[in-house]
């Protein structure tokens, strides 16, 4: 198979969550163990800082591989979903592994691991380990993919964990509850492993018993006295819980003998797009009319970015927004004011919710806007009517985002 072939091969023929839903989440570790087993257990090769969180952990993940990378460590980087290239998800020093890279394991691989039938998370992981291991890095930043505890990276044996915080988010499969979902996220922390949470949501107690039981040190970074400043080319205003989170964990990592001069921490924020390549929080794609994607897409992660969105004072605001399936809607649709141009659109994706499914939504609460199948029509006609110091938003998905990158 070509490269194309082999994709096609991946997303199409194995279960995969951000197309289909909960219906291809395996909440069992069995399969990735049998993978890593099969590929002598790459993850036992090099040293990594697991991630997880309701939202920040992607630019959390991508933040802390910027520090390493400024410290000259060769740094590798794992995180889900991709925008755009699926290669995105497995990065190298900021570089995106190779299409032989992926078509080669594909081959090698693909009978050995037909009978374990894993998911397309599955395969992915097991391909980034295998890949880490391979390239022999320094260290590798691993982002959970969902939850933590039954996440299929969770068979790492890290040097820290970091948890940016807990959210209402995925309660199909992590609980209805926060402090269900704190448990989840819990489980990545690892005996003798110290751990640091950014905030821990009023779920102290689940992180703490937790983290005593396995003998792990923990810090509440929300609890901590204020920390040096730091900018970021990260520039929206929900970085500032993750990078507090980060800092301590770079202190953490000097204790463990790491190398982290606090002129690599300072590079390494300031130059996460440029190391890391990170695309879709608070990104401005234009000036003139302002063009703002963000990839927030749960009530907490939603209720920052419009607020930073509506402190900008726009003459007038116009969203392009589509959601999928397994999110309540109604409720984040409720966060977005009423006195705006909305252009409401499906992403091309098996589980974005249907138009006329949203347009029910958007009736029973009051909304008014233009509906498309598309949300490159979307978009269009959005750049169309928006006029001098009026901004174009494009949110609600990672997957609406993505086609407008």
């Amino acid at each position: 198979m070509n490269y194309k072939q082999t994709l096609d091969y991946l997303f199409k023929q194995l279960p995969m969550y951000q197309r289909q839903g909960k219906s291809a989440f395996k909440k069992d570790l069995s399969n990735t163990i049998s993978l890593c087993k099969i590929l002598e257990n790459p993850q036992n090769k090099f040293k990594s800082i697991h991630v997880a969180g309701t939202n920040g952990k992607g630019s959390s993940a991508h933040m802390i591989a910027s520090i390493f990378q400024e410290a000259s460590y060769k740094t590798g980087l794992y995180t889900s979903p991709h925008l755009k290239d699926f290669r995105e998800r497995i990065r190298i020093n900021g570089n995106m592994i190779s299409g032989n890279q992926v078509v080669d394991f594909v081959a090698e691989y693909e009978n050995q691991f037909k009978n374990i039938n894993p998911s397309f998370f599955e395969w992915t992981v097991a391909l980034a380990f295998h890949c880490f291991a391979t390239e022999k890095v320094d260290i590798a930043i691993i982002e959970t993919g969902l939850g933590g505890r039954l996440d299929s990276t969770n068979i790492i044996q890290p040097e820290l964990c970091l948890i940016t915080n807990i959210g209402f988010d995925h309660m199909d499969m992590l609980g209805n509850t926060l402090k269900e979902i704190a448990g989840e996220k819990a489980g990545i922390i690892k005996a003798n492993t110290p751990v640091i949470v950014s905030n821990h949501s009023g779920q102290r107690q689940v992180f703490e018993e937790k983290a005593k039981k396995l003998g792990s040190p923990i810090i509440f970074t929300d609890e901590m006295d204020t920390i040096p400043s730091f900018e970021s080319d990260l520039t929206g205003t929900y970085q500032k819980e993750n990078i507090r989170g980060i800092y301590f964990t770079c202190l953490e990592a000097k204790k463990l003998g790491w190398n982290l001069p606090v002129e690599s921490i300072k590079r390494g924020f300031l130059k996460v797009v440029k190391n890391t390549h990170l695309r879709g929080r608070w990104e401005i794609l234009q000036e003139n009319p302002v063009i703002i994607a963000d990839t927030a897409h749960n009530k907490e992660g939603l209720q920052l970015v419009l607020s930073q969105l509506q402190a900008l004072n726009a003459k007038q605001y116009h969203f392009v927004i589509g959601f999928v399936k397994d999110k309540n809607v109604e409720e984040v649709l409720q966060l977005f004011p009423k006195n705006a141009n909305y252009y409401f659109c499906k992403a091309d994706i098996p589980r974005a919710l249907p138009i006329n499914d949203l347009k029910l939504i958007t009736n029973k609460l009051g909304y008014e806007g233009h509906y498309f199948n598309t949300v490159k029509e979307a978009f269009e006609l959005a750049k169309t009517n928006c006029q001098e110091a009026e901004i174009v938003y494009v949110g609600g998905s990672n997957f609406v985002v993505a086609e407008i990158l």
